[in-house]
């Protein structure tokens, strides 16, 4: 029965990571290549498996890129998140949880320039795609309203102030990454858009 179990348990981790390796090289692949460039013996052949194999796992490959689009937003929410709940946020100390959540963010966001751009497309093409783009930022919204409140910064209206928060923040972020104009300094426009913030949050 013991032999049975760890069998079970090994074979349960390996179809796991075979899992996730595949969302990560197809994930990779549609990002390089584009989703409509990209076929589904490539993700396999990429993947260092069949085809038969991926669709044991997917439908299609559009399953696979919902699920590269999820562990991709994940890997830029879930550390920001953190750094809000281990940090005691206080008006006070704002300005410098701000700039180390603000880094993070930036710092977490790996995807290429053209891949940034394919998502973004996808996302008005696609409803599904849309729908995650969506769920994802309702979701960070919500964490951070309760982690606020969680730490009596609790203003009128906090969660619209919060969506308009996390939408300076993606902007900053989308211009140190992506767009990069060189007329712009960007150490000047993070501190313009904390400042900004913390009068958000301020106003009662």
């Amino acid at each position: 029965m013991i032999f049975s179990v760890r069998n079970k348990n090994s074979y349960s981790k390996r179809s796991i990571e075979k899992r996730n390796k595949i969302i990560e090289k197809g994930f990779e692949l549609i990002c390089e290549k584009g989703y409509y460039n990209t076929t589904t013996p490539e993700i396999a052949e990429s993947a260092g498996v069949s085809t038969g194999i991926i669709y044991q796992y997917f439908t299609d490959k559009k399953d696979i890129l919902i699920e590269g689009i999820k562990q991709y937003s994940n890997s830029i929410m879930f550390p920001m998140i953190n750094i809000l709940e281990t940090e005691k946020i206080e008006i006070s100390n704002l300005k410098n949880v701000l700039n180390s959540v603000i880094d993070s963010f930036i710092n977490k966001h790996t995807m290429s320039k053209k891949a940034h751009e394919e998502l973004i497309a996808l996302s008005h093409l696609d409803e599904d795609v849309a729908e995650i783009f969506k769920n994802n930022e309702f979701e960070m919204s919500e964490k951070i309203v309760s982690l606020l409140k969680s730490n009596n910064i609790n203003p009128s209206h906090l969660r619209e102030k919060v969506h308009i928060i996390i939408g300076i923040v993606d902007n900053l972020c989308h211009e140190v990454v992506y767009h990069k104009h060189s007329q712009i300094d960007y150490d000047v426009m993070k501190s313009e858009v904390i400042n900004i913030i913390i009068n958000i949050l301020k106003n009662k």
